[in-house]
Order: C-alpha cells, then sequence, then structure tokens
C-alpha cells in the first residue's frame, strides 16, 4: 500500500503539532507529508519540514519569509511559498487528507482550496462552518470531500452517530469544561487578567481558543458546527458543562439510547480518529480508567455569567449573515482583550452590540448567496467591532 499523502495547515499550532506527534509514530512508509503552512512561525515550520521531508510549505507573513528561507537554504527540495495566496496553492497540492488548523476566519481560504480535491478533509477550523455553513457544507458535497471533524466535541459525535439511522436521532450533546471561571462570580470576572483567562484547567490550547473557552464562546461556536455538520436544528444540540472533560460528546435515540464517547483530555485522541479513518490508529494518551477518575460532574451552563452560548444560538437561529458577524466581532473582542485593550466581560458584550447594529448597517451584505459575501461580511464586521472598540475607549 502506499503511504498516505497528508498536508497540515497550521502546522506549527497545538493541533498541527499533534498530528505531525503521530504521523512520526507511525509506521515507515505509511504517511508521506505534503505540505506545511504557518502563520509566522518559521523557525518551527522549517525544523518539521526538514524532519518530515516536506514537499513544499508556506507562511502567510511575508516579515517572516526571510528567516524561513534562511533555515532552509541547505533543502533545495523543499517549495517554499510566502503570503496568504502560496498559503492557498499548497492547501490545493495533491494531498488524500489535509489537516485544517488555522484558526479563525483567515482559515476559510486554505481550507476551501483543500476541500475542492474532493479527498478527505479533518478539520479543526470551526470558524469554516460557522461563516459559511450552506455554502461549505453544499460545496463538500459537490466536490465528494469527506469531512472529518476534529474538535474533541464533534469527533465525540462524529464517533457515535448512527448516520444510517438518523431519523431515530432526537438530539446530541457537546460538553464544555467551563474554563477557568466555570465558579467565579461576575465581579471575578470583570476583574480578570489576561493570565488568569488562559489558565485553563484542563486542556493545553492557543490563546484564541483559551479565551474563547473562558468566555465559552467556543461553546456557542461548536453549537453553530454542529447544526451544519450534522443536519440538526439549534433546539436539538444541548450543551453540558462536564469540568473532568472525559465525557466529550453524546448523541440521543429515540429508545433512550444515550451513546457517548469518553477519552482523557488529548487532543491526539480525536486527530487520531480522523488520521487513520476509517481505521484506527495507536495514540500515546493516557488510558482513561475510570476507577481512578471516581466521578463524572455535568451541570447546565450558566447563561447569565456565559451570555456568548446565548448569542450563538440567537445568530444561528437568525440565519444569514448573523453567525459570520458573531464570529468576525468575537475574533476582534478576543484581539483587544489579549491586548489589554478591554475587560474580559467586555468581549461579549461588545459582540452582542456588533450583532445589534449589523442589522442596521446599510454597507452590510445581507444574504450569503457565494463565498465573497462572506469575506464582504467578515471584512465589515470586523471594521464595526474596531469601531466600537474605539468609541469604548474614547469614553472610558
Amino acid at each position: 500500500m502506499s503511504a498516505r499523502r497528508v498536508s497540515i495547515l497550521g502546522a506549527t499550532g497545538s493541533v498541527g503539532t499533534a498530528t505531525l506527534d503521530l504521523i512520526g509514530r507511525a509506521a515507515p512508509g505509511q504517511y508521506k507529508v505534503v505540505a506545511l503552512t504557518a502563520k509566522t512561525n518559521a523557525a518551527e515550520l522549517a525544523r518539521q519540514a526538514i524532519r518530515f521531508q516536506a514537499e513544499c510549505v508556506a507562511i502567510a507573513d511575508p516579515a517572516a519569509a526571510p528567516a524561513l528561507q534562511q533555515a532552509l537554504k541547505d533543502h533545495p527540495g523543499i517549495e517554499i511559498g510566502v503570503g496568504e495566496d502560496a498559503v492557498c496553492e499548497v492547501a490545493a497540492r495533491d494531498a488524500d487528507w489535509t489537516m485544517a488548523a488555522i484558526v479563525g476566519a483567515a482559515g476559510l481560504k486554505p481550507t476551501l482550496a483543500a476541500l475542492r480535491q474532493g479527498r478527505a478533509l479533518a478539520f479543526a477550523n470551526k470558524e469554516c462552518l460557522v461563516c459559511a455553513g450552506s455554502l461549505f457544507m453544499d460545496e463538500a458535497a459537490r466536490c465528494g470531500t469527506t469531512l472529518l471533524p476534529v474538535d474533541s466535541e464533534h469527533n465525540a459525535v462524529f464517533q457515535v452517530f448512527d448516520r444510517a439511522h438518523r431519523e431515530a436521532i432526537r438530539s446530541i450533546t457537546l460538553t464544555a469544561s467551563g474554563g477557568p471561571f466555570r465558579e467565579a462570580t461576575r465581579e471575578v470576572m470583570a476583574r480578570a487578567s489576561r493570565a488568569d483567562a488562559l489558565a485553563h484547567p484542563t486542556w493545553e490550547m492557543g490563546a484564541k481558543i483559551s479565551i474563547d473557552s473562558a468566555t465559552m464562546m467556543n461553546k456557542g461556536l461548536e453549537v453553530i458546527e454542529a447544526c451544519w455538520l450534522f443536519d440538526l436544528a439549534p433546539e436539538r444540540v444541548e450543551v453540558v458543562v462536564h469540568p473532568q472533560s472525559i465525557v466529550h460528546g453524546m448523541v440521543e435515540y429515540a429508545d433512550g439510547s444515550l451513546l457517548a464517547q469518553l477519552g482523557s483530555p488529548d487532543m491526539r485522541t480525536p486527530i487520531a480518529s480522523a488520521l487513520a479513518w476509517p481505521e484506527r490508529m495507536a495514540a500515546p494518551v493516557e488510558r482513561l480508567r475510570l476507577t481512578d477518575i471516581a466521578r463524572l460532574d455535568f451541570e447546565p451552563p450558566d447563561l447569565t455569567r456565559f451570555p456568548a452560548i446565548r448569542l450563538a444560538r440567537e445568530a444561528m437561529e437568525a440565519g444569514g449573515i448573523a453567525p459570520a458577524v458573531l464570529n468576525a466581532a468575537n475574533e476582534i473582542a478576543v484581539e483587544a482583550f489579549l491586548a489589554d485593550r478591554i475587560g474580559f466581560l467586555d468581549i461579549a458584550s461588545g459582540v452582542e452590540q456588533v450583532l445589534e447594529r449589523s442589522l442596521s448597517d446599510a454597507d452590510m451584505p445581507r444574504s450569503l448567496t457565494a463565498f465573497e459575501d462572506v469575506f464582504a461580511i467578515d471584512h465589515r464586521a470586523r471594521q464595526m467591532a474596531r469601531d466600537l472598540m474605539v468609541e469604548r475607549l474614547t469614553h472610558s
């Protein structure tokens, strides 16, 4: 059997490095790395490319190009691309399996380039479905692409979702750790620092996703993603807080059965599930021993302290441009918080204000009929969010 050709978009992030860790542990000749991309981390991208003998690499930030070229000067067999267009070009390189792990709406264009190959697309970029749900799913169907979710919750549901009897499915449940402020009061959250919000109790993630987990916007975005991925109405996608992060997702059936996927909180498990699909592969994760855990706790999310889940549900129910606006506004608000320009509670309140303003903005496109509409909405919503941050700083 020939080696499975794989590409990794966002190779230097947590998901990308975990994917390469699994590939590095696999039997020799099982996988062949085609393309790797990164935003700015030239040193790590070069190291990965050399170790895995990648055919090509691309770095999105032109300022990082000289460092990448210097690091690969003794490896002329590795092609180098620079800029966002180059990232899309290498994403379109012939590959049997692509990991799409570029964070945020910036990942939409390269993920689309990979999707259009009509092969297997493993995606940790939920924003593709949040911003362009119907368009993205239609394009995947048109191209015959197999979508393999990598988010631990969606991968869990994917593993226990009986597509042959989907009429018997009542609902699915996504679990949430609750983040670092699960038991915090609104007063404590109002004073939260960047370091406080980044201190996730269970998972090791990048800064943006860590903040999304702290606000629970991550779970709101995941609800939208799940609606599109599993073709379910929002009311059939439930959320429960589960601080142990052992049960990752559940599917409820008409006969009363509730099927769940359990595993240690290690992203290499869902990545391995997607990488080896439809087979299974060994992953170097801690074995789950229920007697050591002793208990599993579940509680409903507090929508007063964590309004982001409500905002996401309202955006999904409103449809049209609302989810794309929600995502763009959130990305700008998280950037502002990480730069110490706004408070923690200002993230969700700012997103809500941008959503409200978008309804009356004459310059905002009103519908999604093509991917160009998504990019226009994303651009306009980001500008609205930046304007709002300036207003808040001016009046503070």
